[in-house]
Order: structure tokens, then C-alpha cells, then sequence
């Protein structure tokens, strides 16, 4: 696809500069969206505006007593006020509309989603919906990248890369784990993985990472226990097959986590068209879940994305095995409840949430059989955020690092891999699409299950070239040229010549052009001709003949000789068009 006239590339100094201001914009973004979460949530459940945070999930039980039901339908129906009146697509988990805007869109997003999205996730989460705010901010920073873009007038894989980099710095504003957004970025957003899109990818994420660190600390989103795996318990028989068994959990879980959160966004949808209606009855649900919580076990738990709750996990406050295959069941049906009810909010801490409790809940079990193998409840809740996360979104690399760089210790990595590989194969054994992918198909907006190396990019050109060619001056009439060709054995291209120059392509590729030679003798083959076209040498590369087509906006290239001075049309070898692109593309990724 050409890009639009008023489009212009930058180098890549300026696309740097733009994304590191993109990186900045969305850090402070990240800022003042968790204050508002911090002042909503304190606003809604102890009727104060402070911006001091109060535990949701494990601090004081709000004093509204039985009307905390009501607490999560005025959220509700506010934010589907919110995006009806102003944005739609701020509704949902946001990441999965920043991939349709990729792929979709060409990666434009309307600058008002920042905004739109910022108050409605902050009313969602901070009324108690069982939302996690990364993707929120991770959809806030793409809005912000591609706004930018939009303003510079950027051509589209330029746009796209610094809606990857907003994207980016908002994961890692979230959790403060730079290498982990980054990846999340090559294995989820960017289409293109190459030195020119990870660059200001890179740059976007670690100003976010400053603007984060400035604020909230250089601590993660979660202190976790420090793991001390002995090489001898690592080996032992006991624990690599229960990290295995726990990778086959977590890839059920994921899967039917992720057919739950289908069906709710089918089923509420068709059951109350209304969407008023809609997020009365589904919010409703969520604030009885919250009050039996807060009745039954003194702490609210579920309530939004769930970090203090994992949190209280991770430290060994939760280890009871029927509490947390508890809060593991109800994790998945009041966040895909929550969603389907029209919230504003993302699953990425809501799956971390469901792998701790499944982890921890197994780890309890594990310690039911045997209380001596040196893994406690709280290592096996970290591996299982892990393996449910890495199950549920195909996202291996990021599952591992994002995990590493919380935990910071090298001993985590083996059972993490362990867990992450036999979930994933778990997961994509049940269904081949993703989390994101898979609600994205139900919109009817299909994105690839997989990337292929582009490894039609580094063949030659003489490999791809069409060598039927043949010389012919460029003032004969076409009757003549007609009985020629025929003559001549049917060449697909004819490269026209006049006095040793190149003067043009006449193309007997039907699928490039069918020129009509009979019946115009009035005419020369120089009338014919195709003339935008590009001159490439043999051992040039594919990229770089793309790349000049493009630059040039030519139909064509020559393929000549890789000699100095200027080519001759003796020099011409054969021709590149679309099709013998297309040709190219088509062995290198089925052939």
C-alpha cells in the first residue's frame, strides 16, 4: 500500500527524539493515571478524596457495609456514559485495540483514546471492577505514540513504531521491568523486528522506566519472596515433574480463562443489548462477589487488578489451599465478567493474579504430600504468574523476563521455563489464538498467529528477477514489434533502446500489464512503455530492492550487470515487479 502524499519519513535521529518524548509523555501518563486510581478507589469505598493508597484487595473493609454492591454499577454505568458519548474503543482491555490498530489501522489511534481511556480505566478500576491497569496504560501510550506520528506526519511504519514504543513504556511504566516491555513489543505490537523499530522502542521504554522510577522508586510491582533453589532440589525428580504438572495446569487455566472472557463478551452483549442494562446486571454481580469476600474472609481480594492480593501471595499471608483455589475460580469469571460488561480494563494482572492463586494453590497441595522437597507456596504462586500469563498470551520471552527481572534471581529461571514451555504448548494444543488474538477474531478482525523471518528479504535479486526478457529499439512500429515477439519466442518484458540508452519496458506479463501490440500501427513500441521504473544490480538484496521501489514509487526494476558506469540496455538481466515479489514471498514462507 503507497502511502499518502502528505506523509514523510525522518531519520532515524528524529524518530529517536519523538520517541523518547513519547516515552516521557507516557510515564507522566502512567503517573497521574495511577493517582487518579489511588483518589477514585479512596473516593468510592471510604467516601475521601486521598491520594495515600489503601489496600483494595488486603487493606480495611470499605464502612458502606451491604451498599458496597452498588459501589462497582455507578462505575459502570459512568464509563459506559464515558465511551459511548466520547470513544468507543476505550472500552475493554486496550491492548488487543492497540494490535487491531496495528494491523487494522496502520497505526492510527484517535489522540482523544488517551484521554477517554485514562478516566473511564480509572472509574472502572477505582469502583472496584476486576480490571489490572496495564493495559490501560499500555493502550494510553500507543494513543500518545500514534498521536505524535499522526501530528508529524509520519508514514505508517513509522506511526506504528512509536505506538510499539508508547505501548512499550507503558507496560514498563506498570511493572518497572524495562526488558520485559521491550519484548512485550517484538512479541506482541510490532509487526517489523529490525534496528529501525527496536531502536526508538528501546529509548520510549527506558525514559518511562526514569519517569516511573522518579516517582514510585526503582522497586517492582511486586516484592517478591527471593528464591533459593539448591542445584540438588533443582534435579530432583519430585520438583522438575511437578513444575511440569503446574505448566499443564496453567495452560488450562489459561485456556479456559480465555474461552470464559469469549463467552461473557458474547453472551452479556446478546442477553442485555442495553448497554446501561448491561453494566447494571454484570456490576451488580461484581459487587455481590466483593461483599461475600469481605464478609466471608475480611479482605475484598478480587477487587480490580489484584496486586495487593498478589502481593499478599507472594509473601506468604494466603496459603491456604481452598482459599486460594477460590480466589483462582473467581479471578477468572469476575474479570471476564467485568469485561464483558463493558469495563475499561486489561487481563495482563488478572492472569497474574489467576497463576498465583493456581501456583500457590498447587504448592499447598504439593506440601499436603510432601512437606520436604524445598519449593514453598510462594515460589510455586511466582512460577505459576508465569506460566499462566506466558499460556494465556503466547508471549514466552516476556512471561520469563517480566518475571526474572520482579524476582531478580537467576535461580527462578529454569522452573520458569520449565513451566512457561509446557503451558504454552498446553494453551496452543487447546486453541492456536492468544488472548488477544482470539477476541480479535471474534470481532472478525484476524491478526497472524505467527511471524516468519523475512528471509526473501536477503535473497538476491538475480535470484527473483524475471530473465525473459529481450532488446528491442524503441521506434519500431508497434506491427512490426508484434510480429517480433511472436517471432522471438514470447519474451514476458522487451526493454526498449535508443541510441545505447534504456528507454523503457514494454511488459507481456499479464499480470503486470497486457499491452495491446496488434492492430495499432500507427504507433511504436516507445508509446508503450513503462517508464517509472527503478535500475538495481544483481547482487543487490531484496530489501533493497523494495525499499527503492518504494522511495521511487516505481512499477519496475531493472536488474543489470554489477559493473560501474552507466547500464546499457545490453546490461539488463531481467525484471523485478510485484509478481516475482510476491513469488518470492510465497517459497520463502510455504515453499
Amino acid at each position: 500500500m503507497r502511502e499518502a502524499e502528505d506523509t514523510r519519513q525522518v531519520n532515524m535521529i528524529v524518530l529517536s527524539l519523538l520517541a523518547l518524548a513519547v516515552g516521557l509523555a507516557t510515564g507522566v501518563g502512567a503517573v497521574i493515571f495511577r493517582s487518579m486510581l489511588v483518589g477514585l478507589h479512596n473516593l468510592f469505598f471510604f467516601g475521601q478524596f486521598s491520594l495515600t493508597h489503601i489496600s483494595g484487595a488486603t487493606g480495611p473493609l470499605s464502612p458502606l457495609g451491604l451498599l458496597i454492591i452498588l459501589v462497582p454499577v455507578a462505575g459502570g454505568v459512568a464509563v459506559v456514559w464515558l465511551t459511548r458519548r466520547f470513544a468507543s474503543e476505550a472500552k475493554g482491555g486496550g491492548i488487543t485495540d492497540v494490535m487491531d490498530a496495528v494491523y487494522h489501522r496502520e497505526g492510527r489511534i484517535r489522540p482523544r483514546v488517551a484521554v477517554v481511556k485514562t478516566l473511564a480505566s480509572a472509574l472502572s478500576i477505582g469502583s472496584g471492577a476486576t480490571v489490572g491497569r496495564e493495559g490501560p496504560i499500555v493502550q494510553i501510550g500507543a494513543a500518545i505514540g500514534s498521536a505524535v506520528a499522526q501530528f508529524s506526519r509520519l508514514p505508517s511504519w513509522q506511526r506504528i513504531t512509536l505506538l510499539a514504543a508508547g505501548a512499550s513504556a507503558g507496560i514498563s511504566a506498570t511493572f518497572n521491568t524495562p526488558l520485559g516491555a521491550v519484548l512485550f513489543a517484538l512479541e506482541l505490537i510490532l509487526p517489523e523486528i529490525s534496528a529501525r523499530t527496536f531502536l526508538p522502542v528501546v529509548i520510549a521504554t527506558g525514559s518511562a522506566t526514569y519517569v516511573g522510577r522518579v516517582v514510585f522508586g526503582s522497586y517492582p510491582a511486586f516484592v517478591l519472596p527471593q528464591m533459593s533453589f539448591a542445584a540438588s532440589e533443582m534435579d530432583h525428580i519430585f520438583n522438575l515433574g511437578a513444575f511440569v504438572v503446574l505448566g499443564l495446569l496453567s495452560g488450562l487455566v489459561a485456556w479456559g480463562f480465555i474461552r470464559t472472557l469469549l463467552f461473557a463478551g458474547e453472551f452479556m452483549p446478546r442477553r442485555f443489548p442495553n448497554e446501561y442494562i448491561r453494566a447494571a446486571a454484570g456490576f451488580t454481580g461484581i459487587g455481590i462477589a466483593l461483599y461475600l469476600f469481605g464478609h466471608f474472609t475480611g479482605h475484598y481480594y478480587i477487587i480490580g487488578g489484584g496486586y495487593d492480593a498478589i502481593a499478599a501471595i507472594l509473601e506468604g499471608h494466603v496459603t491456604t489451599f481452598l482459599l486460594l483455589a477460590v480466589l483462582c475460580v473467581a479471578q477468572v469469571f469476575a474479570t471476564s465478567l467485568s469485561i464483558g460488561s463493558g469495563a475499561s480494563g486489561g487481563v495482563f494482572a488478572p492472569m497474574l493474579f489467576i497463576g498465583a492463586a493456581l501456583g500457590g494453590a498447587f504448592g499447598a497441595a504439593i506440601h499436603m504430600v510432601n512437606e520436604t522437597h524445598g519449593v514453598s507456596v510462594a515460589d510455586y504462586a511466582v512460577i505459576g504468574m508465569a506460566a499462566v500469563v506466558a499460556g494465556g498470551t503466547g508471549a514466552v520471552m516476556t512471561a520469563i523476563t517480566m518475571n526474572f527481572e520482579m524476582t531478580r534471581d537467576y535461580g527462578i529461571i529454569v522452573p520458569l521455563i520449565i513451566a512457561v514451555a509446557v503451558a504454552t504448548g498446553m494453551r496452543r494444543a487447546l486453541m492456536a489464538d492468544n488472548i488477544f488474538s482470539a477476541e480479535l477474531v471474534r470481532r472478525g478482525r484476524p491478526v497472524p498467529k505467527d511471524r516468519y523471518s523475512n528471509l526473501y528479504l536477503v535473497r538476491s535479486a538475480r535470484e527473483v528477477m524475471d530473465a525473459r526478457i529481450a532488446v528491442m529499439a524503441a521506434d519500431v512500429p508497434i506491427s512490426e514489434a508484434a510480429q517480433w515477439v511472436v517471432e522471438g519466442g514470447m519474451p514476458n518484458f522487451v526493454v526498449l533502446q535508443s541510441n545505447g540508452r534504456i528507454q523503457g519496458v514494454v511488459s507481456l506479463d499479464s499480470r503486470i500489464r497486457t499491452p495491446e501490440l496488434f492492430g495499432r500501427s500507427a504507433e511504436t513500441v516507445r508509446d508503450m512503455a513503462i517508464t517509472d521504473y527503478v535500475i538495481v544490480r544483481e547482487n543487490n538484496i531484496i530489501e533493497e530492492v523494495m525499499r527503492r521501489l518504494v522511495d521511487r514509487n516505481a512499477t519496475l526494476a531493472l536488474v543489470v550487470k554489477d559493473k560501474p558506469g552507466i547500464p546499457r540496455p545490453g546490461d539488463v538481466l531481467g525484471v523485478i515487479g510485484k509478481p516475482q515479489l510476491a513469488d518470492a514471498i510465497l517459497d520463502a514462507q510455504i515453499g
